[in-house]
């Protein structure tokens, strides 16, 4: 989940960090 966090800067960055956290 450590990409979440480091993703999640921003509107997009949560959307990107759910769609890595799902196909990740």
């Amino acid at each position: 989940m450590t990409t979440a966090v480091v993703v999640g800067s921003g509107p997009n960055g949560l959307a990107a960090a759910v769609h890595l956290a799902r196909h990740g």
